[in-house]
């Protein structure tokens, strides 16, 4: 897209280096909690940059966080996540995955990549001292898995006081189904509160050809799935965005033997905390089915990721940006999906948003997220730079009506 803004301008002369960077992170791939090589290269990177402090393993070991400061005004962060995911890239490109079996299928090396091409541009501004406040540039661990406790990167890098005293962030994303030079937009939830469920039906099994003498949990299985499949159909409103979906089952060792249980594995997403808690109270319930049919039941739900709260104020200041540095730009406004994200941790937090970056290749092909083919058309990396340096000038230089947190107001020394 072409553009006389001086922030476009400035950032047309990193092209050629902010795709080097995203090439790099895509041939060398890492998955959640493992990213020790593409975390040393940010830390290489920041390092070059001057007046740059870099922290690294907050939170989580391979987290890194920039920090440019003048020591007082507003703060705040920006945040890309850097780990790919569990599957066998079949692009055919020069820079294909070189992991076997590993992949950057949501465009989280393009994420990276951006960021470190925000701290490149915004490190001028500091210098210059044309900007007062703060940027943390924050480089996220394991968005897509959690570890044994059921916790992405997001969660321990708040509970570590990354976002404390930061007065707004904004993170962007990879949005396969808009072509370059479109955004997609939503106030409010944008993407789905993610819990995870492993149920158990018991009964006593037996020999399948005297079903009467036992009780079978085959057989049960039956009025929980509809149960199950209900929930969203007749117990949510038709208003209310939900999906309770199953992803596993498994029962039974041989044709002529009744099992004595079988394993239910699924997914409920929502945007309210509402339906939330309704979609778990009416997950139980249709378990409890069992208990007059003669069998009892185990179920463990796992709270993942809380849905994405995009602040209306943050959203109101990037689209202006947007369209002052891109008028011609065309911005949907709609929500992003069930998916989930852990941004949401920190929209949870503070206000907060992300925005949907649009990059489809322009070759025809459907490149969706998480999938073997997913690739991106480069000539987004510098319109994704562009909105996020200067969202944060702006926000900087006071032209935010946004509350300041107080303590931010407090003269600290420089890289404190």
């Amino acid at each position: 897209m072409s553009n006389d803004h001086p922030i476009v301008e400035q950032i047309t002369s990193l092209f050629d280096k902010l795709i080097e960077w995203r090439r790099t992170f895509h041939q060398y791939p890492e998955l959640s909690f493992q990213e020790f090589g593409t975390s040393q290269f940010i830390v290489e990177t920041l390092e070059g940059i001057e007046g740059m402090k870099v922290e690294r393993g907050i939170g989580v070991e391979t987290s890194v966080v920039g920090t440019l400061t003048s020591g007082v005004g507003p703060t705040i962060a920006i945040r890309a996540d850097i780990d790919a995911l569990p599957i066998t890239e079949e692009n055919p490109t020069s820079y294909r995955s070189k992991n076997d079996g590993i992949m950057h299928a949501c465009g989280h090396d393009a994420h990276t990549a951006i960021l470190l091409g925000v701290a490149s541009v915004l490190a001028d501004f500091f210098k210059k001292g044309e900007v007062i406040g703060t940027v943390k540039f924050v480089f996220q661990p394991a968005e897509e898995s959690t570890d044994e406790f059921g916790f992405s990167g997001a969660p321990y890098m708040v509970q570590a006081g990354v976002y404390d005293k930061v007065d707004a962030a904004v993170a962007l994303h990879m949005c396969p189904w808009l072509p370059v030079g479109e955004v997609q937009m939503n106030d409010g939830f944008s993407m789905a509160n993610v819990d995870v469920f492993k149920g158990r039906i018991y009964g006593t099994g037996g020999h399948g050809a005297y079903p009467e003498l036992g009780t079978d949990p085959i057989w049960m299985l039956g009025p929980v799935m509809q149960a199950l499949h209900g929930i969203v159909a007749r117990q949510v409103s038709a208003l209310d965005a939900a999906v309770v979906s199953i992803g596993q089952i498994h029962a039974g060792t041989a044709s002529n033997i009744i099992p004595t249980e079988v394993m239910i594995e699924g997914t409920l997403r929502s945007y309210s905390p509402e339906t939330r808690d309704l979609l778990v109270s009416q997950l139980r319930k249709a378990f409890s089915i069992v208990e007059p049919l003669g069998g009892q039941y185990s179920l463990n739900i796992q709270s993942g990721e809380p849905a994405l709260n995009n602040s209306s104020l943050v959203n109101e200041w990037i689209m202006k940006t947007i369209l002052e540095i891109y008028p011609g730009i065309h911005i949907t406004k709609r929500p992003f999906g069930l998916g989930g994200e852990d941004f949401g941790y920190v929209t949870q937090k503070l206000p907060g948003s992300m925005f949907f970056l649009g990059c489809a290749p322009s070759d025809g092909v459907h490149r969706d997220l998480h999938t073997p083919i997913f690739d991106i058309d480069e000539t987004c990396l510098p319109i994704g730079t562009a909105i996020l340096a200067q969202t944060a000038i702006k926000f900087l230089k006071g032209e935010v009506n946004l509350p300041i947190h107080p303590k931010n107001m407090e003269v600290n020394p420089r890289g404190a």
